[in-house]
């Protein structure tokens, strides 16, 4: 077995046991990976305008953007959760404080106002960074009025409650 060969643990997640011993000569596959990962994302934003008519992106307030570390023109996935869709798009800065979500050009076929969505942002982080990167998650309410910046964690939530 290969993992044999360089003395660490079955679980190469486990990454506590086996850093400090190992010989910094000794490089492991994962070592000079990069790793997608989740680097922000908004949870359960409703869209407050569909707009077919204009250059493709996604509207999201300025305020909200500062809380995620998201940027302007930096490309998001999008996850409609109330019919299923999934797309790609980038973001536009809107007005802080205004609460409005849009959704523009094509993407506009795939998500109308008032659906609920994820807008999430990956980034890549060698694999001594990702093993311990914890992503910004904000929970937007039903009215995009409120918002809470907590940490992930797979719960049954009630329908129209994040």
């Amino acid at each position: 077995m290969i993992l044999a060969r360089y003395a660490i643990p079955q679980s190469i997640f486990d990454h506590s046991s086996y850093t400090a011993a190992r010989s910094p000569a000794i490089l492991l596959p994962m070592d000079n990976l990069l790793r997608k990962m989740l680097i922000a994302k908004i949870h359960g934003a409703v869209i407050t305008e569909a707009n077919l008519h204009y250059e493709g992106s996604v509207t999201i307030p300025a305020d909200i953007l500062e809380k995620t570390g998201l940027l302007p023109h930096e490309a998001v996935s999008i996850w409609n959760v109330t019919n299923g869709a999934r797309l790609e798009t980038y973001i536009l800065k809107g007005p802080a404080g205004s609460r409005e979500f849009h959704i523009n050009g094509a993407a506009a076929r795939m998500v109308s106002v008032g659906d609920r969505v994820i807008i999430a942002g990956f980034g890549l982080l060698p694999h001594n960074q990702a093993i311990k990167h914890d992503p910004i998650v904000v929970f937007m309410n039903h009215d995009n009025s409120k918002c809470a910046i907590r940490a992930e964690a797979p719960r049954k939530v009630a329908s129209g409650d994040f």
